[in-house]
């Protein structure tokens, strides 16, 4: 496809305009001279816009000829209007059928879109029914001119500018070869795996790391995996959660690797650290790319290793359309590219439970004797012989067990005190009823804000409005009390049991990454917990039945994962390590009590696969007004049928409920959801086996919506986790 030119094809006949005046001359009308070779360049512009979503065909001048090779950015005149896009290939000629518009500019002769990247990004637009463009925004990040000046002076990377002179980089230092007492020995399948790295094959493996500290941490396990496939002469792509964990995997890098050979990537970093260090992976200086989310995408050449580190995480998936989570990422690039691929984590998600049962990949756990020396142990306050003895455990924030393991804990060093939520109180109740209090202007839950609880008002923890004289809804009650107790108000009761000791939160936006060795109590919300270098010697998992009472389908899942990270910092059962929690699920403590994160997931996918749930099936999301809502199923569903196949649906479903409708109802996120007057959602469950069909389907559908805006606009999503 290409634009059309203002002017008629050469050597037709031409009708005076008295609106456009007379036409322009037969050399006018030629245009530039164009490229001897290789003269049409397909171009994908940068737009979001669904129709658009695909290559459009302009003629290369000769003046840009030199320039304008593959992957490079371009401007072009689109609509009247020049836009950004990426010069995907050079083409002999056009099937458009008419003269084509010229390359406006080359921003940039330097080639930042690779064959296999552009490749990858078309895949995942077509996985989650998006656009390229979107997946190009993050797999490319913004333009630096002065670095690429600077390391590219004549159009292309010199890897011999990334130099020691700059960095301070060694270049000579030799790789190393797995050793025999590698943390990957004490694993069931852990030396073959390093060995088929080094060996320059492409193993496919979930492992199961016990440790979330020291020298047998996950972190090391990553970098010796990274380095067995440097050994080949392979590169390597490491994508985790945050940045407390990309800190961690690159130090350990950093102890097995040359400096100059890892590339840190992450937005966090700032645009000119990112881009310098995405330059240096597209040269070929740095052979292994770490980062957050966006380093999935990283152009390392003659990839040979994918990881991504804790995959349940949902800091995996992009926040921007088309909402991809890195492990889908890296699972369609190890196929791709035939790379191996690592999926660790100290639990296990569904999702990889599902690839293992498969037999696509295999699992690399320790054995049941190195498993007992190596976790701690652990306690459930709500089993029947605690329960014989504190009958009060079940009722209790911080029951007898508790109190004393971090009492014992705390003589021999610090203690980790796990909680549901951040801030003082973050949320009150009616002390007559027990109902929840509410916003009157928003209905959203009140909370009692400022450091320390300081603030005497309530205030709404959606829109801050403070509500001095609060009545409940259901009884006419005037007075509050707290519904759950934050990790401030934790750490406040906590100072006053334990008299003299210190007493470290992290939470909200004062997160820590690591505490120092003292024998202080430590309190962090879910996610938040800080790595003690010799370990925790107890951790007390308080609010487990609060985590468990989300209204989600991966609530209890997500629980089990948050245990097991903050368990896996506690010091082994033999050095005395104990672990204490207060749930009450059975299947999740259970699981933990055994430490058996396989075999709770098995479960979880069993019961899945037999409601035909995720990951079970695929589901896509349609979100808008009602009306856009069923037309757009409709479509779809539409198209489908003609080809036979059939999807389960369910909705649509108010997004709003009722309870919390009226007047001071929350608005809607869109004018989709405004001009109908509901924003509802409309579920759609896919068979991996008619995937293929289905998103396309769908993708179509959202295209030629989006070209006749007979509608107002939806939100198509695939995969959302959020949503069930």
């Amino acid at each position: 496809m290409s634009p059309s030119p203002a002017g008629g094809a050469p050597g037709e006949p031409q009708q005076l305009s008295l609106l456009q005046g007379f036409p322009a001359s037969a050399a006018e009308a030629s245009g530039p001279a164009l490229a001897a070779q290789l003269p049409v360049a397909r171009v994908l512009i940068e737009s979001s816009l669904p129709h658009l979503d695909r290559p459009f065909d302009y003629s290369v001048p000769a003046a840009l000829d030199a320039e304008a090779v593959p992957g490079v950015r371009v401007k072009v005149k689109f609509n009247g209007q020049e836009l950004a896009g990426y010069l995907l290939e050079r083409t002999a000629g056009s099937d458009a059928g008419h003269p084509l518009v010229p390359l406006h500019k080359v921003l940039s002769p330097v080639p930042v879109l690779t064959p296999a990247v552009a490749e990858l990004a078309g895949r995942i637009a077509s996985r989650y029914a998006g656009t390229v463009s979107d997946v190009l925004r993050v797999a490319v990040p913004p333009r630096m001119a002065k670095l690429e000046r600077e390391f590219a002076p004549d159009g292309r990377l010199d890897p011999a500018l990334f130099g020691t002179e700059m960095f301070g980089l060694a270049t000579d230092v030799s790789l190393p070869s797995p050793a025999a007492g590698s943390v990957w020995a004490t694993y069931r399948n852990g030396p073959a795996f390093l060995a088929h790295l080094a060996a320059g094959e492409s193993p496919r493996a979930v492992l199961t790391a016990l440790q979330g500290y020291g020298h047998g941490g996950w972190p090391r396990m990553i970098a010796e995996a990274v380095a067995a496939v440097r050994i080949s002469g392979r590169g390597a792509v490491v994508v985790v959660p945050d940045y407390r964990d990309l800190d961690r995997v690159e130090s350990a890098l950093l102890e097995l690797l040359p400096a100059g050979d890892v590339a840190r990537l992450t937005a966090d970093d700032g645009q000119t650290p990112r881009y310098r260090s995405f330059l240096r992976v597209l040269s070929g200086a740095a052979g292994v790319a770490v980062g957050t989310r966006s380093a999935a995408y990283a152009p390392v050449p003659n990839l040979g290793l994918v990881v991504c580190w804790d995959d349940g995480d949902d800091l995996h998936i992009e926040q921007r359309s088309p909402y991809a989570h890195s492990r889908e990422v890296l699972l369609l690039r190890a196929g791709q590219e035939g790379a191996a691929c690592l999926l660790a984590a100290h639990s296990r998600s569904t999702e990889t439970e599902r690839l293992v049962a498969s037999g696509w990949a295999q699992a690399v756990e320790a054995e049941r004797t190195v498993l007992r020396r190596t976790v701690p142990r652990v306690l459930n306050t709500a089993d029947s012989y605690e329960l014989e003895h504190d009958p009060l455990a079940r009722v209790a924030r911080l029951p007898a067990a508790a109190w004393r393991a971090a009492k014992e804990g705390l003589e021999r060093g610090p203690v980790l005190v796990q909680v549901a939520r951040a801030g003082y109180a973050p949320s009150l109740v009616c002390e007559t009823c027990r109902e929840p209090a509410r916003c009157t202007a928003c209905s959203g839950p009140l909370a009692i804000a400022g450091p320390g609880g300081s603030s005497a008002v309530p205030q709404c923890r959606w829109c801050s409005s403070p509500a001095p004289a609060w009545r409940c809804g259901t009884c006419n009650g005037a007075r509050l009390r707290r519904g759950a107790t934050g990790a401030l108000r934790t750490a406040e009761e906590l100072g006053r049991a334990f008299p003299g000791k210190p007493v470290i939160t992290s939470s909200g936006d004062q997160i820590k990454a690591t505490v120092p060795e003292t024998k202080a109590l430590v309190v962090a919300t879910v996610g938040a917990e800080p790595v003690a270098t010799g370990g925790y010697a107890a951790a007390l998992l308080l609010d487990g039945d609060s985590l468990l009472r989300r209204e989600n389908l991966r609530a209890g899942e997500d629980a089990v994962r948050r245990w097991f990270n903050a368990a896996a910092l506690v010091r082994p059962a033999p050095d005395g390590g104990l672990v204490v929690i207060t749930a009450d699920d059975a299947a999740g403590v259970g699981a933990l009590l055994r430490w058996d994160p396989a075999g709770y997931a098995s479960r979880e996918l069993a019961l899945r696969q037999e409601l035909q749930l995720p990951p079970a099936v695929r589901v896509a999301s349609v979100t808008g007004g009602r009306t856009a809502v069923g037309h757009f199923t409709e479509a779809i569903q539409q198209r489908l049928a003609a080809q036979g196949t059939v999807l389960r649906t369910a909705g649509p479903a108010p997004l709003i409920l009722p309870a919390a409708a009226g007047a001071g109802r929350t608005p809607p996120r869109d004018s989709a959801a405004r001009d109908s007057g509901e924003e509802v959602r409309t579920l759609l469950f896919i068979p991996y086996a008619q995937a293929a069909d289905a998103t396309a389907v769908m993708r179509a559908v959202k295209a030629s919506a989006a070209a006749k805006r007979s509608d107002d606009p939806v939100q198509l999503r695939l995969d959302g986790v959020d949503v069930l």
